[in-house]
């Protein structure tokens, strides 16, 4: 009975943790948006329109502004939102941006060719795809929009990768890369030479690295400043996507990466 109580008691205290974390979230969120509504705020103002002691608005700030969220100005001691913000707000306006330039592209592209076409993005280390248009054939690739794929086992991780800074990308290659199939590469000295490749031809492929029976194609796509910061794909099975037809779809894929970038504002 006793191991019941202190069992029952530590669950109670994970769960007012828990909904404590909760609250400081919240918290931490409407300060986010008082300080969008007015511009700047004191501790004072903060802590009357959250309804609650000045010291936890402080502490509040004082995390904040430890993450470049909010800052404040010396003269007046009033906060205002942080460069950090425009870099979370950057972020997502990519992606957006990314995603509503990209339909036109894509389903172009799809009906065409008649294969699938997505839009990845480099998620921390790995590809996430943001947009997919399905293609016209009567047997396509599957649904990959949402979905997070490895690096190093498909054309648009391939592109992100081969595009990153030298230090972020050894950084990558230095971890253990896990086989898929049986054509999986592996090996980062492999891989680094594939990646060059990458750079070079202004494309990556994959046969059956990431999937048996699927092929896939990517090419960057840039931003006005030049950097990648999209790949977009086509994929199929390898029946369609043959040693015959890759080289004509590479060629289309990196007209649809160029033309995507001119959305996005490279080469103005």
């Amino acid at each position: 009975m006793a191991r019941a109580k202190q069992s029952d008691s530590g669950e109670r205290q994970s769960g007012r943790g828990a909904a404590s974390a909760v609250q400081s979230v919240d918290r931490a969120v409407s300060v986010l948006e008082i300080l969008a509504r007015h511009g700047e705020a004191g501790v004072t103002e903060i802590a009357e329109e959250l309804d609650v002691h000045k010291s936890t608005a402080f502490r509040l700030l004082g995390v904040l502004e430890s993450r470049g969220l909010v800052a404040q100005a010396k003269d007046r001691g009033k906060y205002y939102l942080g460069a950090g913000v425009l870099r979370l707000a950057g972020a997502a306006a990519v992606r957006l941006d990314i995603s509503q330039e990209g339909v036109p592209v894509c389903r172009e592209v799809a009906d065409e060719l008649g294969e699938t076409v997505n839009i990845a993005v480099l998620d921390e280390d790995a590809a996430v795809n943001i947009m997919q248009a399905r293609g016209t054939a009567s047997v396509t690739a599957q649904n990959w929009l949402g979905r997070r794929t490895p690096l190093h086992a498909t054309s648009s991780g391939k592109v992100l990768l081969a595009h990153l800074s030298p230090t972020l990308r050894e950084g990558l290659l230095a971890r253990s890369l896990p086989r898929f199939t049986e054509r999986t590469v592996t090996g980062a000295s492999m891989l680094r030479a594939e990646l060059e490749a990458v750079v070079e031809q202004g494309y990556g492929v994959t046969v059956e690295e990431l999937e048996l029976g699927l092929a896939a194609v990517a090419a960057p796509v840039h931003a006005h400043d030049g950097k990648v910061i999209a790949a977009i794909s086509v994929s199929g099975p390898v029946y369609r996507l043959n040693a015959d037809r890759l080289p004509e779809v590479a060629k289309r894929t990196v007209a649809a990466g160029a033309e995507l970038s001119r959305r996005m504002g490279y080469g103005f």
